[in-house]
């Protein structure tokens, strides 16, 4: 499905809590949307790679690397393996790479950057922790939506039929 972010914070603006402005599209999907999971990690991939392999069911991944520019967090191996999964996104709080393969993969992603350098893997981070990011709290089981205008969360699923059917 299709969100339009300016159509659902109009709709719903007591309900969505709208990102700094910060992140910009990397995957082919540009607007995408459902339930968060969270991992907590810097520098460290090792938990998106594991979380990658899970049946997604259509949630988004919001990983919050710190807002780190030094390395990717997400490549094209993991993004290609989310998309297979059935997850609907994955949101970067710091950079991906490959970016010209992302731009192919079925997958929504936004993030704040690219870096070719890829991760440490040490094991290192947390997983379904609420997260801060860009004065938003990302809460695992809550709601997030991502297209070119922007990333908000919501504690309520968010759609508007009529401009969607």
């Amino acid at each position: 499905m299709d969100y339009v972010l300016p159509d659902l914070c109009d709709e719903y603006p007591e309900l969505v809590r709208v990102v700094s402005p910060m992140f910009r599209n990397f995957g082919a999907i540009s607007s995408f949307g459902g339930v968060i999971t969270t991992i907590k990690c810097h520098e460290d991939n090792s938990l998106v790679a594991d979380t990658v392999t899970e049946e997604g069911k259509g949630r988004v991944l919001v990983v919050d690397g710190d807002g780190s520019l030094r390395c990717g967090l997400l490549g094209d191996n993991l993004a290609l393996k989310a998309a297979n999964n059935g997850w609907a996104g994955i949101i970067v709080y710091g950079c991906v790479r490959d970016v010209d393969a992302l731009a192919m993969i079925g997958l929504g992603i936004q993030a704040i950057n690219a870096n070719p350098l890829r991760s440490v893997k040490r094991g290192i981070g947390i997983r379904d922790e609420v997260v801060v990011i860009g004065g938003v709290n990302f809460v695992p089981g809550e709601y997030t939506y991502a297209d070119n205008n922007g990333v908000i969360a919501s504690t309520s699923p968010l759609s508007i039929p009529e401009l969607y059917s």
